[in-house]
């Protein structure tokens, strides 16, 4: 298979998840269809745990890699924490179990709305990742009269050499408050009476493959973090980010337990603070594979299509980064090579899953998975085209679940349904 995806082996020449048929998978619940590996999910999490050793941690779980309920459920009962970019992300962390002291909110738009909400659960700090966020943060604690606690997301200007869209470590980038900046604000935040500066961090990016980027995004910090443990005695967390990569293809991607040992090396024995992480792909990334099947093989004159029921609707990364995902046969047989396009049913042209690539000539009808979909497939889906989102299974133990229905047609319609059906619409075409 070139790359080795764990938990996913050829048995009686059926692919197979930690023992699951996922053909069985596809006959009984249809394609296009999420498939998560439990086992792969709890031995990635534990790893990262045990490398922290006996070190005060908060390992923050990125909800934005994949926010199934279950899935975050099974990492809430784990011990995992989780990072928040939405109010949206915090009632599903919250619905699914995390403590509310062990959500961190990220993200440079929070609104007065989210703020509120975030503040009424008590989570354990927002991210401040500019200033007019801070003091609309402050405003929103003296509204409920109550004590905001705080950690300011800087931005280290690192390249974290990975994709510019996923990049979010250098100076243009939107995120976090520019490190010559910080001493500044983090005195300013110090004179705020609703606010509480509990923290400092960084988070550079994501799909990184080495570990120099983290170095030198954690010297930075540690600078600063010198300098503001002399102006208060109330820092208590440093929030290392997330962003570890996997291999997609044949990366050379360091292990989590790697990362880690970097990372508390280059924090050293200089604080007992609590060191935060915010992994998110590099726990559930290779854990999850989309299955789809061939609809039709499209021969033309410049190329190749194999054209299958799965689209940038279900899986939207080779079509927004150019991303690379391996295609593998369910069914092992001995398939001749031809160079092809794998598309889907989207009307557009950048509807690609794999691009003009030596591939398996594969047939109509034949079922394939697509791997390294456990992060960032599920979450961006939409109904483009009015397709109802996928399904998605849950494998534990030689077992399965069915973690999230498939979407009918009534679901597309429903809410605007709802809006309308206690009024008939009439629109006046002549005035238009």
């Amino acid at each position: 298979m070139g790359i080795k995806f764990e938990g996913f082996k050829y048995s009686n020449h059926t692919l197979e998840l930690d023992g699951v048929s996922l053909d069985e998978l596809a006959q009984k619940f249809g394609t296009p269809l999420y498939v998560y590996s439990a086992d792969q999910i709890i031995k990635n999490f534990l790893e990262l745990k045990a490398a922290f050793g006996d070190r005060k941690h908060l390992i923050g779980y990125a909800v934005k890699a994949n926010s199934n309920l279950v899935v975050l459920k099974l990492l809430a009962d784990l011990g995992a924490g989780a990072e928040i970019v939405s109010g949206g992300e915090l009632f599903r962390a919250l619905e699914a179990g995390f403590p509310a002291e062990r959500i961190i909110y990220d993200g440079v738009g929070k609104s007065r709305e989210e703020i509120d909400f975030a503040l009424k659960n008590k989570i354990l700090f927002f991210n401040v990742e500019s200033e007019q966020e801070l003091v609309m943060i402050d405003c929103v604690a003296k509204a409920q009269k109550k004590m905001a606690f705080i950690s300011f997301r800087l931005n280290p200007d690192v390249n974290p050499k990975t994709h510019p869209y996923i990049a979010t470590g250098l100076r243009k980038s939107k995120f976090g408050i520019p490190i010559k900046k910080a001493p500044e604000i983090i005195r300013y935040a110090l004179s705020l009476k609703n606010v509480y500066v509990m923290g400092i961090g960084c988070h550079i990016g994501s799909q990184i493959t080495q570990l120099s980027p983290y170095s030198e995004a954690v010297r930075k910090l540690m600078k600063l973090y010198e300098k503001a443990t002399e102006w208060t005695t109330g820092i208590s967390h440093l929030n290392l980010g997330g962003g570890l990569g996997i291999a997609y293809k044949n990366e050379k991607v360091p292990s989590l337990t790697s990362w880690a040992q970097c990372l508390l090396k280059e924090v050293g024995e200089v604080t007992d603070s609590t060191i935060v992480v915010e992994p998110g792909r590099s726990i559930v990334g290779n854990a999850g594979s989309l299955l789809c099947r061939v609809s039709y093989v499209k021969r033309g004159e410049a190329e190749n299509y194999i054209i299958t029921d799965a689209g940038m609707n279900d899986l939207m990364r080779p079509s927004l980064y150019e991303a690379y995902h391996s295609i593998l046969p369910v069914k092992y047989k001995r398939y001749k090579k031809l160079k092809a396009t794998v598309v889907g049913p989207i009307c557009e042209t950048a509807d690609i899953l794999a691009n003009s690539r030596r591939i398996q000539n594969f047939q109509q009808g034949d079922l394939l998975s697509i791997m390294s979909c456990g992060a960032y497939a599920s979450v961006m889906a939409s109904q483009y085209n009015s397709r109802p989102r996928a399904a998605e299974v849950l494998v534990h133990n030689g077992r399965y679940d069915l973690v999230r229905e498939r979407e009918s047609y009534e679901d597309l319609v429903f809410r605007e349904r709802a809006a309308t059906s206690s009024k008939k619409v009439s629109v006046n075409l002549t005035a238009l």
